[in-house]
C-alpha cells in the first residue's frame, strides 16, 4: 500500500469527522504520491520544482502512472501545477482500483434490492494498516489528512510536525491548492445566487 491509498481508506472511513469533497481529495492524492516518489528517490524537489531522480517509481501501478507524468526534461514543474495536472479526477481513479484490488466494494443501502449504491471499506490488511497509521499520527499521513479537513478544521497551530523540509513544502502546497479550491467554490456559489435572485427580481 501507498500514501495515497493509505489516504483514500481513511477518507472512506465510516465514521468521518468531515465528509471530503473529491476535488480536495483529488488534490491530496496528487500530493501523497509526490511525496512517495520522492521517499523512493524517484523524484526529488529543488526549491519548488520536482526534478526526476536517479530510483525507479516503487512497484505500484497507479505510483508507476505518476512517474510516468513526471516532466522530465527543463522547465520542470512547480509542484503546485503538478497537483492541479495529475489531480484531475484522481479520487474516481483510486476508487476504481481499490475496488479491483478488493479495497472496497459496493453494497445497495436500504433494503429494497435496487436501491442506491454505496462505496464501502472492506475489512483488508490494506485497511488496518492505514487505519493503524492514522491511529499512531503518522506525520506525513496526519499532515495530508489534516489539510481536507479529515482531523477537524485545519489550523497552523496544529500542523503534525514533520521534519524533512521537502515534505514540508509539499505538504503546504497541497493545503493552498485545497484552499484556492474551497475560494472557487464559494465564488462560485455567490455568482450563482447572484444570478438567481437577478431572475428572480425584486
Amino acid at each position: 500500500m501507498t500514501t495515497a491509498k493509505d489516504l483514500f481508506i481513511i477518507a472512506m472511513d465510516p465514521v468521518p469527522e468531515h465528509t471530503v469533497g473529491q476535488g480536495d481529495l483529488s488534490l491530496a492524492l496528487a500530493g501523497a504520491e509526490l511525496l512517495d516518489l520522492i521517499g523512493a528517490g524517484a523524484v526529488t524537489v529543488e526549491g519548488d520544482l520536482i526534478v526526476p531522480g536517479g530510483a525507479s517509481a516503487p512497484d505500484d501501478r497507479l505510483l508507476g502512472e505518476a512517474a510516468a507524468q513526471i516532466t522530465r526534461q527543463p522547465p520542470h514543474e512547480r509542484i503546485e501545477d503538478w497537483l492541479w495536472r495529475r489531480g484531475r479526477d484522481l479520487a474516481a481513479t483510486y476508487q476504481d482500483a481499490l475496488e479491483k484490488d478488493g479495497e472496497l466494494t459496493q453494497r445497495r443501502s436500504g433494503l429494497l434490492p435496487f436501491g442506491p449504491r454505496r462505496v464501502e471499506l472492506v475489512d483488508t490488511p490494506g485497511r488496518r494498516r492505514a487505519i493503524g497509521r492514522r491511529e499512531e499520527g503518522e506525520p506525513v499521513l496526519a499532515a495530508l489528512a489534516s489539510a481536507v479537513g479529515l482531523d477537524g478544521e485545519r489550523s497552523g497551530d496544529d500542523e503534525p510536525g514533520l521534519d524533512d523540509e521537502t515534505v514540508t513544502t509539499a505538504v503546504a502546497t497541497v493545503n493552498e491548492a485545497v484552499m484556492e479550491l474551497e475560494a472557487v467554490r464559494q465564488r462560485r456559489t455567490i455568482e450563482n445566487t447572484a444570478f438567481a435572485n437577478v431572475w428572480r427580481g425584486p
